[in-house]
């Protein structure tokens, strides 16, 4: 396989998670500090990644918050994992809640969450400003991620998903889109998480574990600056 295509990631890749640690150690040693906030209560919209829900974003929305933004809960539970379905219920919560600020969402997602905030975007661009994703596998689906052996376990296709993934970009993105990926990914082969055809989409490199990408200070920072980039704020 070419050295620029990406890679099953075994299960035990998720050892690299450990790094976690290191980033919440730099989370507690780190002094807020108050800058310049300029949002204006926008509505952004925080997704969760495979298996989790709202509580793991919870300190991604404080963040939005403390910078002026309106932070919308995804409130579809646990992400399970099941794109389509997903897929037509965010649907569903992002026409109501743009309808009722009046304005598209911008979307923050996190793992799968991510990928599922960017087919969003694709499909209603109407309803969307700007995406996010931190470390999501946007290129070929599960098959790049560690999950990749639980995911067969289940009696899914990841060739086939990744078909459908490939065939879903047929459909160009009229959305920007910023991928944060970092190269201490154990999760998502970090190849799977970036879009180099997409003229759409900007990438930015952060040095942190998967898990750590919701919360790292880093990370956090990129996200307000890249929602809005004249907005800094307390991280």
């Amino acid at each position: 396989m070419q050295d620029n295509k990406p890679l099953e990631l075994h299960p035990a890749h998720l050892l690299r998670e450990v790094a976690t640690l290191k980033s919440v150690a730099r989370l507690a040693a780190r002094r807020q500090r108050t800058q310049t906030v300029m949002a204006c209560g926008e509505p952004v919209m925080a997704l969760p990644g495979f298996g989790f829900g709202d509580t793991a974003m919870l300190h991604m929305r404080r963040g939005l918050r403390r910078a002026g933004f309106t932070d919308l809960k995804w409130g579809l539970g646990l992400n399970s994992g099941n794109v389509p379905l997903l897929l037509e219920r965010l649907l569903n919560r992002l026409e109501s809640a743009a309808a009722r600020h009046n304005q598209p969402l911008r979307l923050v997602g996190w793992s799968l969450g991510g990928y599922l905030a960017r087919e969003a975007a694709r499909e209603r661009p109407d309803l969307v400003h700007h995406v996010i994703t931190l470390g999501s596998p946007i290129k070929g689906g599960p098959k790049y991620t560690a999950m990749a052996a639980l995911y067969r376990r289940w009696g899914w296709d990841l060739d086939e998903i990744e078909a459908k993934v490939k065939e879903r970009e047929s459909v160009p993105l009229q959305t920007p889109v910023t991928c944060i990926w970092s190269r201490q990914d154990g999760v998502v082969d970090w190849r799977a998480t970036q879009d180099h055809e997409d003229p759409m989409t900007t990438h930015i490199e952060v040095d942190c574990s998967h898990m750590a990408m919701g919360f790292d200070p880093v990370v956090s920072h990129i996200v307000l600056t890249q929602l809005r980039p004249s907005v800094t704020a307390r991280v």
